[in-house]
């Protein structure tokens, strides 16, 4: 889904919603303090910003939902310095003194798993799941149930290792209110928000509850090797995207999306060094079978030999490159691409 049919399902305070959520999971505090400054401008009251903060308590840590919701005092203090008015919003409504959370949260989890759900094995997280969490906090009005599930669903998306409870909630927030089209929107916004690890969490997710086609690929975690600015430069010499990241001492941080591979080539009156730090790719040259690029592999290219080198088609790939022994008149002839036959047989 591109990026305009996501903002024509998504309105833009439940876009809001969900990249505050996963970046709060993330732990990313200078993403939270300008997303929730982005949030806030687009109709996210206070009271919604903070609601969601607290309730991802229970799914991420008091840790990171105490850290996000100081970040987000910071902002309304910034804001108010600044002159902006931010709305306050509604307040949930105070409970009647009958309200018995045990009965209501049993409800309500009944709806959202769609069937009656008792968690035997650990009788007192079942209390706490019925009680306070679908009791307690999904009784407060002033976010919806379906606000909610978004809040949840980007959350542990950004959770590594949650994917049978990312599922889960997936299949509950249909069950809550949620459309199709709105969680089908979610991988774009938090692919483009928030990160790609992220994003194919969720799409794997999708294709478990609604049968989206998506073939995983590894992704590599940018807050590492920084990803950089497209390879414009050099993307007629390329099949697919890259992108590149100058660094000290004439290194550079090249990063190839899958399938990506840049043409044959030769490297005269220098050797160029491959290091592989993030991901999975392939090196090969004329004549030789392919060698596999894995974190850690280093390859010296000797001058003069013709070769090509790019990632995996179902994985992105980082790999570090400078060259030595570099003489008088170095120069790199780019030849023709790597022909789709090619890189298939490798």
């Amino acid at each position: 889904m591109n990026a305009q049919n996501m903002e024509n399902v998504l309105t833009p305070r439940r876009q809001g919603l969900a990249v505050i959520a996963a970046l709060e999971a993330k732990g990313d505090q200078d993403g939270l303090q300008t997303a929730l400054a982005g949030a806030l401008d687009n109709g996210l009251t206070v009271s919604e910003a903070k609601e969601a903060l607290s309730q991802l308590y229970a799914y991420t840590g008091f840790p990171r939902s105490l850290n996000a919701l100081g970040t987000l005092q910071k902002v309304l203090d910034q804001r108010k310095k600044a002159g902006i008015q931010d709305n306050p919003g509604k307040e949930a409504d105070p409970l009647p003194a009958d309200y018995d959370a045990r009965k209501q949260g049993t409800a309500i989890q009944t709806q959202l798993t769609g069937k009656p759900f008792n968690y035997t094995f650990a009788p007192a997280t079942d209390y706490y799941l019925k009680a306070h969490l679908f009791g307690d906090i999904f009784a407060r009005n002033n976010l919806s149930h379906a606000d909610r599930e978004i809040v949840t669903v980007s959350a542990i998306a950004a959770l590594p290792g949650c994917e049978p409870q990312l599922t889960a909630h997936v299949s509950g927030a249909r069950n809550m209110g949620v459309t199709d089209a709105e969680l089908r929107a979610l991988p774009a916004l938090l692919e483009g928000k928030v990160g790609l690890a992220e994003a194919e969490r969720l799409r794997g997710a999708l294709k478990t509850v609604l049968g989206d086609a998506h073939t995983p690929v590894q992704t590599v975690d940018f807050s590492v090797w920084p990803k950089g600015q497209p390879n414009t430069a050099y993307a007629q010499y390329f099949t697919g995207n890259s992108y590149l990241a100058p660094m000290e001492g004439g290194v550079a941080n090249v990063t190839f999306e899958p399938g990506c591979r840049n043409n044959w080539h030769i490297h005269h009156k220098q050797v160029q060094v491959l290091i592989c730090v993030a991901g999975r790719g392939w090196y090969q040259e004329w004549g030789k079978p392919a060698v596999q690029l894995l974190p850690g592999t280093i390859i010296e290219i000797p001058e003069g030999v013709k070769h090509w080198h790019g990632a995996a088609a179902d994985s992105w790939m980082q790999h570090l490159t400078f060259h030595k022994d570099v003489q008088d008149g170095a120069s790199n002839e780019w030849l023709e691409p790597v022909s789709d036959r090619q890189y298939n047989e490798r």
